[in-house]
């Protein structure tokens, strides 16, 4: 981390095996996503009932890198459903597997824009023109399977759609169209 890892109790007694628990978690979440630049661990105990049983509040504010921090904030009486007598190891562990979810979505997101799509000149293949119809503004092309695929006069985006003739070479991306297969980013292959 750029920014060294900042743990505070506020209205929470200091505790050693807490603050020690903490940097073990924070290490953890580097160890998994290790663009972390900083990490800001808050304990509050903003009250206390009649019985001394309210659980202390974990917060946590992770920094990254292009991206607002992450933050992990909760009151305490979600600590209280799920745990009978919770405690501020409750609190942690509760706090650190939320931010951990959270940092793994964040992961994937960042993966999956990373991949990105193909580039078209990927997807490209080469064809010829089968059959041209300039009247009806479409013509259908022979693909390297030997198939043919329809195209519009509008997928062209070399050449003109006019001057192709049967047999002309051409580039093309192949595509899903609502009635089928068709060709899509076509450019002539050689200059006339």
């Amino acid at each position: 981390m750029e920014i060294p890892l900042q743990i505070a109790f506020h209205k929470a007694e200091k505790s050693d095996w807490a603050e020690a628990e903490i940097r073990a978690r924070v290490e953890k979440l580097q160890e998994y996503y290790g663009r972390i630049i900083g990490c800001r661990v808050t304990v509050d105990q903003r009250a206390q009932n009649v019985e001394g049983t309210m659980p202390p509040v974990v917060r946590i504010e992770i920094s990254l890198p292009g991206a607002p921090p992450l933050v992990v904030a909760y009151e305490p009486d979600r600590l209280q459903k799920r745990f009978q007598n919770p405690d501020l190891g409750n609190a942690i562990n509760d706090a650190f597997e939320i931010a951990e979810r959270q940092l793994a979505r964040v992961k994937e997101a960042r993966e999956d824009r990373d991949k990105g799509e193909p580039h078209d000149s990927q997807k490209q293949f080469l064809g010829q023109v089968a059959q041209i119809y300039p009247n009806e503004d479409h013509g259908f092309l022979i693909t390297k399977e030997g198939g043919t695929l329809y195209f519009h006069r509008n997928a062209m985006l070399q050449g003109d759609f006019d001057k192709l003739r049967v047999g002309d070479e051409v580039h093309y991306v192949e595509e899903i169209g609502d009635t089928g297969p068709l060709a899509t980013k076509v450019r002539v292959a050689s200059a006339r």
